[in-house]
């Protein structure tokens, strides 16, 4: 039997085409000021991912409506996996069409790495440019997280078998809609806050923690933040454990 040509693009495509990125934002100024706070213990930043999005009415695909097939096995980033559980689904979707549906392997949530094996099935020749949309509901956090891209199937191999397939579920959060990724050393040297390896930097919109980064020796950390809306006004916030200082930077850039 001939299996559907998928793989290799459906992995390109899904992992780095999720969102772009943004250095500086073209928000920020060196004429924008901070403050300094001492402060006695380390804050303690997350980004809240509950939503408030119903279980989806998924149903597996009829396998007797498809000639070709191909194996899929994803798995879970490492941001999602503590809120893992064996009710959560994966399904993968081709022009709207549900082509495989997973519950998560016996005994993968347990071992803290959530793993979906699934079917997936098509008429596909492989010359065709189709919508594939991967899509997970995560039972504990109300929400359905999807990422779509246009391809040409043009690989007829199984995906996630030979190495592992990760995607970044948390870039294609209903939640957050807006992705931005800039530089984290490089807006606080822009206002002249020092920095060293290991401080914590944080994104904020209002009280709300929107994107956390740990500095490294490169001085080129990615900083990920998530928006709600185009044009929200993001503060950052640098925790300097060594000397127990906290940085602020009000109005730093905008989504």
């Amino acid at each position: 039997m001939n299996k559907i040509k998928l793989a290799f693009v459906l992995l390109a495509g899904l992992v780095f085409g999720a969102c772009g990125s943004d250095d500086d934002g073209g928000n920020n100024s060196n004429n924008v000021k901070y403050t300094e706070t001492a402060v006695s213990e380390a804050p303690v930043w997350g980004i809240d991912w509950q939503f408030n999005q119903e279980r989806p009415a998924w149903t597996k695909p009829d396998a007797g409506s498809y000639g070709n097939w191909t194996i899929m096995m994803v798995q879970l980033e490492e941001t999602l996996r503590p809120f893992a559980s064996d009710d959560d689904m994966m399904a993968i979707f081709v022009n709207g069409e549900i082509r495989g549906l997973a519950t998560p392997a016996e005994g993968t949530v347990k071992n803290g790495n959530a793993t979906f094996l699934m079917k997936v099935y098509g008429n596909e020749t492989g010359t065709e440019t189709v919508n594939v949309s991967l899509q997970y509901f995560s039972q504990r956090l109300n929400q359905i997280f999807n990422l779509s891209e246009n391809i040409n199937l043009n690989s007829d191999e199984s995906t996630g078998i030979d190495e592992d397939y990760i995607p970044l579920f948390t870039l294609g959060s209903p939640k957050y809609p807006i992705v931005k990724t800039v530089g984290a050393e490089s807006h606080l040297t822009k206002v002249g806050i020092p920095f060293a390896n290991g401080n914590i930097v944080g994104a904020f919109v209002g009280n709300e923690c929107r994107g956390l980064a740990k500095l490294s020796t490169s001085g080129n950390t990615p900083l990920v933040i998530y928006g709600r809306t185009a044009g929200e006004t993001v503060t950052l916030k640098c925790y300097d454990a060594e000397n127990g200082i906290l940085y602020t930077i009000p109005d730093a850039l905008k989504m």
